[in-house]
């Protein structure tokens, strides 16, 4: 139903955009939420700007905070993660919501995040949310629903049990995996099936050799263990293929990971000795600059070269 709900409201658009809704379902204080997004593509976009989203929205500017439209008895607090050793892990990403300052301002809300391994939220969660991103290159719509599990541990004495860390005076859960099911649609008015795929990730550091395949469970498997079922009014009787066999399933490698990220970071240098840095740091990992981190290396450098050229100037003249 919210599924279907988001796809009538942005029909008919076509920009790359993401809505999404979050909401509590149960569990303890700040998990046990789920997140819905629908994704629907340009044409034509390069694949950087896919990964990247154009917008003027711009995280600097956000700031996480207790979601308004949840009582705070049963809210997270910023006070909750210090010190924890977890990080902010977004569910839906603020970068989907470039498009509007409003719509990333809220992807912030506590009501938005779990506590998250800092190294899968930066790492293997980050390239899973730019796979979904770069569906939208293949597919006209795409929707995704992510969330919090806490699942039962088999001890040596063969039962089952249930146990999760809590955080922060307000016992909010931390939980032992993450979830995203994915809906991908080529286009409405084709005939072709849809395209779905569910997976199941552990909270916790995942290297670059475990494919994103590795980590796919059955959509039957996953409501069961999450107690939640994923668009329920989808006909599940008609022919839906796995998504994993009709598109690639692949995560950016190490090296596209780190040139991706070199590349954003360029824009972010304020002087030429951070720049600079940032083509050092790439040149010690043993990754050689593609044309697009050139171009904008070379762009970003002579901007830089020109203020500071300016700023010694202005010192002399006065």
């Amino acid at each position: 139903m919210v599924a279907r709900a988001f796809a009538s409201r942005f029909r008919g658009s076509r920009r790359f955009l993401s809505g999404f809704v979050a909401g509590a379902v149960a569990g303890a204080v700040g998990t046990g939420l789920t997140v819905v997004q629908f994704l629907r593509s340009q044409d034509a976009e390069p694949a950087l700007a896919v990964r990247e989203p154009d917008g003027d929205a711009d995280r600097k500017h956000c700031k996480f905070k207790p979601d308004p439209n949840i009582p705070p008895t049963f809210s997270a607090f910023n006070e909750d993660y210090v010190g924890s050793g977890w990080s902010r892990g977004h569910m839906a990403p603020a970068g989907d919501n470039k498009f509007s300052s409003k719509a990333m301002a809220e992807t912030f809300y506590l009501s938005n995040i779990v506590p998250q391994n800092f190294d899968n939220n930066a790492g293997y969660w980050n390239r899973m949310e730019m796979y979904c991103r770069e569906l939208t290159e293949r597919f006209e719509d795409v929707w995704i629903v992510s969330g919090p599990l806490t699942l039962p541990q088999t001890g040596s004495n063969g039962r089952k049990t249930v146990s999760y860390q809590v955080i922060g005076e307000d016992n909010v859960a931390v939980p032992s995996h993450l979830y995203k099911v994915i809906l991908a649609r080529r286009n409405p008015r084709s005939a072709e099936a849809l395209a779905l795929g569910a997976f199941v990730v552990p909270n916790k550091a995942i290297g670059f050799q475990p494919q994103l395949s590795e980590f796919q469970v059955s959509l039957q498997e996953l409501e069961k263990l999450s107690g939640l079922v994923f668009f329920p009014h989808l006909d599940r009787t008609s022919d839906i293929k796995n998504i994993c066999s009709v598109d690639t399933c692949k995560l950016l490698d190490f090296r596209e990971f780190t040139l991706y990220l070199s590349t954003r970071k360029i824009e972010g240098a304020r002087s030429v000795l951070r720049l600079e840095k940032v083509m050092e740091n790439l040149q010690n990992a043993g990754i050689e600059p593609d044309e697009e981190f050139m171009t904008r290396y070379k762009k970003k450098l002579e901007e830089l070269k020109a203020q500071e050229q300016s700023g010694v100037l202005e010192r002399k003249s006065s």
